[in-house]
């Protein structure tokens, strides 16, 4: 494993705006083609509270229902090559996460770990598809854990070069499994979820969103509302106007609980150790 960097000062500003630049062109092609997205997690709570970036924030979120989502893929080309391309297992053969992300053209993003992976790197926005969810509570706790287990086959990859004793063993053993496997798993899923559907939805490739604040009622803690993701507003960000949902409150208390409520020193440390970075030419 390589040694792990942090980002300076100004290489922290720069990747801020960096990713700003690919939110920027996102929306105008989601805008274009009347596609909804929102800005979510702690970008939203950055627009809430700081109108931009949390300042020790580095990366950028954007959730999308799943019939969205598939239209946005279908207009992926619309994007400027010059400024980011769009990242998934279909775009990229080696790619091995359940999201997609935009990927900033001309970059390296290297993160500690995961330097064997064979995928694309690049500086990147997180790009999330809302899936439906059973109505069910026990429906929901066992698509957790089947969806539990399909993201670990595609994690194994990574961690069967970071583990040690038992849990390498384990992980190697798991990245036999083809990470086919884990992909059609979650396309069973997304293939029955639609934007009219009553169901609530969550990324089934990323622990449920719920799970994060503990006080949720457990009925809640696996998916949220649809209309989190179809009421929209629009919120400056840094000087760019871009969309989030209306009921900001009711999502950042799901999420954070009390979101006003700054962490401290501990909380604010940056996200992911890299091991290589380079930014788009100036």
């Amino acid at each position: 494993m390589s040694r792990a960097k942090e980002l300076s000062a100004d290489q922290f500003r720069r990747m801020q705006l960096t990713e700003l630049d690919m939110l920027v062109d996102f929306d105008r092609v989601c805008r274009k083609n009347g596609i909804s997205y929102v800005l979510f997690g702690g970008s939203l709570l950055g627009a809430v509270r700081h109108q931009g970036y949390i300042p020790w924030d580095d990366d950028a979120d954007i959730g999308m229902l799943r019939e969205d989502y598939e239209r946005f893929k279908a207009h992926m080309d619309e994007l400027d090559p010059a400024v980011c391309y769009f990242q998934d297992h279909d775009t990229d053969p080696e790619y091995r996460w359940g999201y997609g992300k935009l990927r900033r053209t001309g970059t390296k993003y290297v993160r500690v770990g995961q330097e064997h992976l064979k995928c694309k790197t690049g500086i990147f926005v997180d790009v999330f598809p809302l899936d439906d969810i059973p109505l069910s509570l026990p429906g929901q706790i066992l698509q957790d854990w089947h969806c539990f287990c399909l993201r670990k086959i595609l994690w194994s990859e990574v961690a069967r070069v970071n583990s040690r004793g038992f849990w390498k063993c384990w992980f190697t053993l798991l990245s036999k499994i083809p990470a086919s496997f884990a992909f059609a798993g979650y396309e069973r899923y997304a293939r029955k979820s639609r934007n009219s559907s009553p169901n609530r939805v969550r990324c089934l490739s990323f622990p449920a969103t719920g799970t994060l604040y503990k006080k949720n009622p457990i009925r809640e803690r696996y998916g949220m509302p649809k209309a989190w993701f179809t009421d929209r507003a629009e919120y400056s960000f840094e000087g760019k106007t871009f969309y989030s949902s209306r009921e900001y409150d009711t999502v950042l208390r799901y999420i954070y609980g009390d979101y006003w409520q700054l962490p401290d020193e501990k909380g604010r440390e940056q996200h992911s150790p890299f091991s290589e970075i380079e930014f788009p030419a100036e």
